[in-house]
């Protein structure tokens, strides 16, 4: 995966619709004339991924209250979504993305460093999405923990 793969602001967001923790569809379309703030992790229920999804979870009403939706999306199945939702009483959409082709159309899926190895993968990343479906801001490689607080600070939210 090279740099140019990747989404930067002014893009226009990769559409989507894929299937929640409940198996239920979820669109990008869906939040039209809302900002979002579309997230894609590695797994569910890794130490690194909780931390993220419970720094979101326990940031919400403050970025529910800015007009900012979240959704996270990661290639595990729903029943295993369903689970990481109910253990860590996530209450933002977790959704479903197996065959990768969002991850990759976000240039969220490529090659990455893993303990010193280049290896295939899910590249945290997270994206500020406007209410006409433009991308305004795009971030790669972003760390687990502390993120939230920095893109708060970045969204002054």
């Amino acid at each position: 995966m090279t740099d140019n793969n990747r989404l930067a602001p002014g893009d226009t967001a990769p559409a989507f619709t894929l299937p929640d923790a409940d198996g239920n569809d979820v669109s990008l379309a869906d939040y039209r004339g809302r900002k979002v703030v579309v997230y894609f992790y590695p797994a569910a229920s890794t130490p690194g991924c909780t931390k993220q999804a419970c720094d979101f979870r326990d940031n919400l009403a403050d970025l529910n209250g800015a007009g900012l939706d979240v959704i996270g999306i990661s290639p595990d199945k729903p029943a295993k979504l369903a689970k990481f939702r109910d253990n860590e009483e996530l209450t933002f959409p977790l959704l479903s993305d197996p065959d990768k082709a969002t991850l990759e159309a976000w240039g969220a899926f490529g090659e990455k460093k893993m303990y010193g190895k280049t290896v295939q993968g899910v590249i945290r990343s997270t994206f500020l999405v406007d209410e006409d479906g433009k991308i305004e801001v795009a971030q790669y490689n972003v760390r687990a923990t502390g993120h939230v607080a920095k893109l708060r600070r970045d969204l002054s939210v």
